[in-house]
């Protein structure tokens, strides 16, 4: 893999890139394929001339953008198809009827380019094997002789326009190399960024949680979970009856709680929040409070003689 020829994603210069990985190699620069798109705006410009320099339609003409290329670095398909021509290469639209009448399976083809919008890459026959060499992958990605029919159209249904190379290519190391040797591929390259995307998309852990960020958890935590709010609620319901027992020695002494900041009878009152207020007991209300004591203390006894009957036992005197 290696000795493979692989231009990574520069901005939009991947009619570049599409080109120096087919050939393998750094055949084209920017300026040399500008230098192309601009003699084929000439061209094109002279042919209008032909039907008069005053004409509304050549006025037009002047007035439009370049088709052959723009200031991000992309490139037409006339300067990639005259840009192959210096060596001698030509495409053919891979589903036009020309090419589908010769009826020739892919595999027997020695390169392709591909295109979407403004995006150019090479899926190209290396030794016995194909690879696909876009250059917004983080390197070749091999292609199997029995998949590349299939990934060819994939492409097609994709939106993309498939471009056949016709020519004898420029000898290169990794042709070479891989006609005497097969390559395996233990893990496909990924687009490049991709690696990073995932790394920021994973939630970094802080200290602080927020609430709704709780991370999902297992059946031990659940378990857990239970159990402490199991425990907190014994706690509250114990809490609650020792501030009513205290509530009711006061009432009883005529005294106040020392622990309390004013001079009024408080009982402190728990919520799931597990934060503590204080309220104002009234006569009634400590009265119907000490009640309600008396009444569970009893009904507890009560079940506690018959769980002592039933077992056979007599009461403690």
């Amino acid at each position: 893999m290696e000795s493979i020829f692989h231009e990574k994603q520069e901005g939009s210069l991947c009619a570049q890139h599409c080109l120096n990985n087919l050939l393998q190699g750094e055949y084209f620069s920017p300026v040399e394929l500008s230098s192309i798109a601009h003699q084929l705006d000439e061209e094109e410009r002279m042919r209008m001339a032909e039907g008069g320099v005053q004409t509304e339609e050549y006025r037009t003409f002047l007035q439009q953008p370049s088709g052959n290329m723009d200031d991000s670095g992309f490139f037409s398909i006339q300067v990639i198809s005259n840009a192959l021509g210096v060596w001698g290469l030509e495409i053919i639209l891979f589903n036009s009827r020309e090419y589908q009448q010769l009826q020739i399976n892919p595999i027997h083809e020695k390169a392709f380019i591909c295109n979407y919008k403004e995006h150019w890459f090479t899926v190209r026959k290396l030794g016995q094997q194909w690879f696909n060499l876009n250059s917004l992958l983080t390197g070749p990605e091999l292609i199997s002789d029995t998949y590349l029919a299939l990934f060819l159209a994939q492409l097609q249904q994709e939106g993309y326009s498939i471009f056949v190379i016709r020519g004898n290519l420029p000898d290169c190391e990794a042709d070479q190399i891989l006609r005497i040797m097969r390559v395996e591929q233990q893990q496909r390259p990924k687009l490049i960024g991709e690696d990073e995307a995932q790394r920021l998309s994973v939630p970094q852990v802080s200290d602080t949680t927020l609430p709704g960020d709780e991370a999902p958890l297992d059946e031990d935590e659940e378990e857990l979970r239970k159990a402490l709010a199991l425990s907190r609620q014994h706690m509250e319901v114990e809490d609650e009856e020792a501030d009513l027992r205290r509530a009711i020695q006061l009432s009883m002494q005529g005294g106040v709680d020392p622990r309390s900041p004013g001079a009024v009878v408080t009982a402190s009152s728990s919520h799931e929040s597990g934060s503590m207020e204080k309220e104002t007991l009234s006569a009634e209300e400590l009265r119907r409070r000490r009640q309600a004591y008396f009444d569970r203390q009893q009904q507890n006894a009560s079940n506690t003689t018959g769980e002592e009957k039933d077992s056979g036992t007599k009461p403690n005197q």
